[in-house]
């Protein structure tokens, strides 16, 4: 019976899936802070806009890992997801005001800010209701597709982190 209570449900253990996607999430987090430190000439010359963005960004990256591979359903991941909800809303949201490399306009990489908008409610509200099938599908869905998918995006067509990391 003392085992039982000791190991987690085979439902809230990370497999390997999250493994990979927290790795992921560490190499782009990697790869966005050497190139905000190879940017470091142009530092003055950026929006409040994009500051905001890159430091919720890297907030949400950084928190990937660990929301992930450590143990589900406590007061910490709890918390930390809150936490890392918010960051990825407001990354978001301030995307919308984000717009250098379209003449001023929305881009295809808007449609996964307005995913992730949609998304993070839908992790809060399937942990508060405790489906954890449904809040594993979501938290992997918006780390795919509004964290990884839209970062590994910025680098590519001559966006800021792609020219400061490349030249």
């Amino acid at each position: 019976m003392a085992a039982e209570t000791l190991t987690r449900p085979a439902s809230l253990a990370p497999d390997r899936t999250e493994r990979v996607l927290g790795w992921l999430s560490l190499a782009l987090l990697v790869a966005a802070l050497a190139a905000i430190a190879r940017g470091h000439a142009d530092w003055s010359g950026i929006s409040l806009a994009i500051w905001l963005h890159l430091a919720t960004v890297l907030v949400a990256l950084t928190l990937t890992p660990v929301m992930l591979w450590q143990p589900r359903g406590t007061r910490r991941h709890r918390k930390l997801g809150y936490v890392w909800v918010a960051a990825m809303v407001i990354s978001a949201l301030d995307s919308f005001w984000i717009r250098q490399t379209n003449h001023g306009h929305l881009s295809v990489i808007h449609l996964l800010s307005a995913f992730t908008a949609v998304q993070a409610p839908r992790i809060v509200l399937s942990a508060r209701g405790h489906d954890h099938a449904g809040h594993r599908r979501a938290v992997r869905a918006l780390v795919i597709g509004g964290l990884l998918t839209a970062g590994a995006l910025t680098f590519p067509f001559h966006r800021l982190l792609g020219v400061w990391l490349f030249g």
